[in-house]
């Protein structure tokens, strides 16, 4: 099975316009709309095809407009624009904004986290192997994963990574490249290239949620979620909670069908049935099923290791997260 990039923008263009405008009759006074700005190769997407495909959103009296957009920066801009009323975005950035007296709340989307990937043949078995080793990281030295790393590397090993290895910041994909052509000897990434590359025969050295539970954060944080306006889910309640509902029951799927990704298989861009696999073993395994409360205290946790590792560069001004980050009081 090999679905090249053309296919999947075909499949991401048809997701697109069936889910376009359409012109409102009588019978759809009912219906109420909401516009997602989404990335074009972006696991959202699986998410609203999902949606799609089983009338979800429909059932909720829910019409979803899709805004493709280029970039995760694309989206932000989007979404303060007034162009699209939801995103999925970082929890970080939204803490920092709210901190700042903006409105945005978050919905808990995925705690799916990368990991560090090495070829299958190297020697190294332990994140103090890495001294003195060529290793790619997925971002920029305020990269959260990075971040957390190198916190734990400082409480165990009692040294900094950041001064042991030689580091190479750049695009996922290009990372990719680079370890599987010999020229790193580790990388660390987002949780989609690391699943691409292990079904291309590279093996995890350390995954972040082993770094995360290490380093006492015992419950999964859903570091990402939709971002979405306080004020415009309080007037549109209905519009809110029919879409998650529908969000959370295509996620109810995705889990429990294998068949189902089959069907999503053009838009994952999956190169293989082993690739496919693994992206949705990865998929699954960041859905959020904690209870509220747990996911609070652990993000809250979090946000103190990353205040205590990446400063106001990174979190800003505050050193909790702020009152009313998460979107409450919606029946899902």
């Amino acid at each position: 099975m090999r679905l090249d990039r053309r296919t999947a923008l075909i499949a991401l263009a048809g997701l697109a316009a069936s889910l376009a405008p359409r012109r409102q009759t009588a019978a759809d006074e009912d219906v109420h709309t909401i516009r997602i700005g989404v990335l074009q190769f972006g696991s959202v997407a699986w998410q609203l095809d999902v949606i799609r495909r089983h009338d979800l959103a429909r059932a909720e009296n829910v019409q979803i407009d899709v805004v493709e957009l280029a970039s995760s920066q694309a989206t932000l801009v989007a979404l303060q624009a007034g162009r699209v009323d939801t995103v999925v975005s970082d929890l970080l950035w939204v803490a920092r904004q709210r901190a700042g007296g903006a409105d945005w709340c978050f919905a808990p989307y995925s705690s799916a986290l990368g990991a560090v990937e090495v070829p299958q043949d190297s020697p190294m078995r332990t994140l103090d192997d890495l001294a003195g080793r060529r290793l790619g990281i997925a971002g920029t030295p305020l990269d959260k994963s990075w971040l957390l790393l190198r916190l734990l590397s400082r409480r165990e090993m009692h040294r900094d990574l950041d001064e042991t290895v030689e580091k190479i910041f750049g695009a996922p994909p290009l990372l990719s490249e680079e370890l599987l052509a010999g020229r790193l000897d580790a990388v660390l990434t987002y949780w989609q290239f690391a699943a691409r590359l292990e079904a291309g025969g590279t093996r995890r050295l350390i995954g972040m949620n082993d770094v995360m539970r290490a380093l006492g954060i015992s419950a999964p944080v859903p570091l990402v979620g939709y971002v979405i306006s306080e004020r415009w889910a309080r007037e549109h309640p209905k519009t809110c909670t029919g879409f998650f509902r529908a969000a959370h029951n295509a996620d109810e799927i995705l889990t429990r069908s294998d068949a189902e990704w089959q069907a999503i298989a053009a838009l994952t861009g999956a190169k293989s049935p082993a690739e496919l696999a693994r992206l949705r073993d990865a998929y699954r395994e960041g859905v959020p099923r904690q209870e509220m409360g747990a996911m609070r205290a652990a993000a809250q946790a979090l946000y103190e290791l990353f205040a205590e590792v990446g400063g106001e560069a990174l979190i800003g001004p505050s050193t909790t997260l702020p009152l009313g980050i998460f979107l409450d009081g919606l029946e899902l």
